[in-house]
């Protein structure tokens, strides 16, 4: 039997993952979890607990005596909220995913999924089509603790067999849950503003080109890559997984064809050096092949959904 722990449940991807999750395999499988004690409205329909991800004995305990046989890992401290507390982002994105990793190391977990992200890519990344296997010298807390959990996750599996998987998500857009400090939070604000006063200020430059992806993409991806049999994953590090890719202005330019007299105008900050050092666009050749994966959203079709779905 199937009795998946979902540690971040109510950040941006943890909240629409469970609620997949439940759809697909019952909703007293699939236990959210979080730091916060109130439970998210729309995750009341399930089981949930209190927990800190950085309270190891808690969190051995409960999966041990709940006899837990998947985690997804998505407690962390993202890229701009990062750059602002180096010292606890290190710890919390590091140690909680050593506490996952030796549970399944100890076989108290049969799999494990770890999120990576196109931060782990530096300014010396090739930046067009950034391929699954190239240089990569990360200029932020949050890609360097990537990028060693990256290095621990396919160690973990090389010498001890753990079923560790992992994505390397781009920015995310979503309608169901607010993004948690990352530098691509843009792409999701800009549809609010654009529902409740036709005008948004963005951060970054107008040509400042991202790989993005919309939510049910990412969450469909990232359950294919958990489903998929042991022999297909080849790759123990990290997946690149690509959706599309645009600038600000772009973005601008797909809402003013259902809205054409939204504004955008443009004061950066200091997130625009972190985009700066990140890819234009993601090969994902590797995944496609050892997968099957394919992304369904183009911009024109997540912008049309977002309009319809964020609340004016």
């Amino acid at each position: 039997m199937k009795k998946v722990l979902v540690i971040g449940s109510n950040g941006q991807i943890g909240t629409e993952l469970v609620l997949k999750l439940r759809e697909m395999f019952g909703t007293e499988n699939i236990i959210a979890s979080d730091i916060k004690q109130d439970c998210p409205e729309l995750l009341k329909n399930g089981p949930y607990v209190q927990l800190d991800i950085m309270d190891r004995p808690a969190v051995r305990e409960y999966i041990i005596d709940n006899q837990v046989t998947e985690v997804y890992l998505l407690a962390a401290l993202l890229s701009a909220t990062a750059e602002k507390n180096p010292d606890f982002a290190w710890k919390l994105n590091m140690e909680g995913l050593f506490t996952i990793l030796d549970l399944a190391k100890e076989k108290h977990l049969k799999k494990v999924f770890w999120p990576s992200s196109i931060a782990v890519f530096g300014p010396t990344t090739p930046k067009q089509n950034t391929p699954q296997y190239t240089v990569m010298e990360p200029s932020t807390v949050y890609g360097i603790s990537k990028q060693a959990g990256e290095r621990w996750c396919e160690y973990y599996a090389q010498n001890f067999d753990v079923d560790v998987r992992s994505i390397r998500y781009p920015g995310l857009i979503s309608y169901k849950s607010l993004p948690g400090g990352g530098t691509t939070d843009y792409a999701v604000d800009i549809f609010y503003k654009a529902k409740q006063n036709n005008k948004f200020t963005s951060f970054l430059s107008e040509n400042t080109r991202l790989p993005m992806m919309f939510m049910d993409d990412a969450i469909r991806g990232t359950i294919e890559l958990m489903e998929t049999s042991k022999e297909n994953v080849k790759i123990r590090s990290s997946y690149n997984l690509s959706g599309c890719d645009f600038t600000p202005k772009e973005l601008a330019e797909s809402i003013q064809k259902f809205q054409p007299d939204f504004k955008i105008d443009y004061e950066f900050d200091f997130r625009q050096k972190i985009a700066d050092s990140w890819p234009d666009s993601i090969c994902d050749e590797h995944a496609l092949n050892d997968w099957g994966w394919k992304a369904e959203f183009d911009l024109y079709k997540m912008t049309k959904v977002m309009l319809e779905n964020v609340p004016a």
